[in-house]
């Protein structure tokens, strides 16, 4: 059966116009999805259209500076500054929303919920973020989104990166996915999606090395939260998940066999299964 196509929505934030597709029937609980650095809302398609058939109005957005959100004109991509985006989306939604975040997205939910005087989200999922992560696989992500900074002249090219980055990944024979990652600029290179300022200007993404203070925001989180970790990820390890699961007491655990960081897009379906019950169950 063919999904429903998403409806195109925006939100404004400090100025900055925020692209989403959003799934489903608008009057039912909201969820709303936060990509990982360096993707866009096309990340969720299969998990969003899995929501909204579950009877959730699934909202995929764009951050800041990615896909078709706006880029900041100050250059501003601090981690509470995505955090401040989130609760302005939140503020617009008729009941508190339930909150997915990948990676960067979930670095924000634990900032603008954990950091608030109040909770803004209804429940919290963490995919393949912690508040303590491995050093190694965040400097791979950092080196693979740094590399290659005049584009590809090709989406094949641009797909053989991806997959020397995601050996793991089989190669989709068709690109038209990828291509919703890239820009097509004049001089006919594809470049990524998103603001190069976000990893390399004065006001770029941090506070992802400040584990006291994410783990800070963590013990304060006072809603029902999951943690998906991909298995073979070298983001978060076994041992940050625990670290994690004592800082929020009654927070569950899912660890999917064969996802890597990218828990979503190697192993969609059991992800998405995972995320769907939790959110039923935490529903009532």
């Amino acid at each position: 059966m063919r999904r429903p196509a998403p409806t195109r929505v925006t939100f404004e934030s400090g100025g900055v116009r925020l692209a989403a597709d959003a799934h489903g029937a608008p009057g039912a609980p909201p969820v709303i999805l936060l990509h990982g650095g360096g993707q866009t809302r096309h990340a969720w398609g299969g998990t969003a259209a899995a929501l909204a058939a579950a009877g959730w109005y699934a909202i995929a957005l764009d951050l800041r500076g990615h896909g078709d959100s706006e880029w900041a004109p100050d250059g501003d991509y601090r981690l509470e500054t995505y955090a401040a985006d989130l609760r302005a989306v939140a503020g617009t939604l008729p009941r508190k929303p339930a909150v997915v975040g990948a990676s960067l997205g979930g670095l924000a939910a634990i900032i603008a919920d954990g950091e608030g005087t109040e909770p803004i989200a209804s429940a919290v999922v963490l995919v393949d973020i912690a508040p303590r992560t491995q050093e190694k696989g965040v400097s791979r992500i950092i080196t693979f989104m740094t590399s290659n900074p005049d584009g590809f002249a090709s989406l094949e090219e641009a797909a053989e990166a991806v997959a020397a980055y995601q050996p793991q990944r089989p190669r989709p024979k068709d690109l038209n996915g990828l291509k919703k990652n890239l820009r097509h600029g004049p001089d006919g290179r594809y470049r990524w999606h998103w603001d190069p300022r976000m990893i390399s200007g004065d006001r770029r993404i941090n506070g992802t090395r400040d584990p006291e203070r994410l783990e800070r925001a963590a013990r304060n989180l006072r809603v029902p939260a999951l943690l998906v970790r991909g298995r073979m990820s070298d983001v978060v390890s076994e041992a940050d998940a625990r670290a994690f699961l004592a800082a929020v007491p009654g927070a569950r655990y899912v660890d999917v066999s064969g996802a890597g960081h990218m828990v979503a897009g190697d192993q969609n379906d059991p992800f998405t299964t995972a995320v769907v019950d939790f959110l039923a169950a935490v529903r009532g």
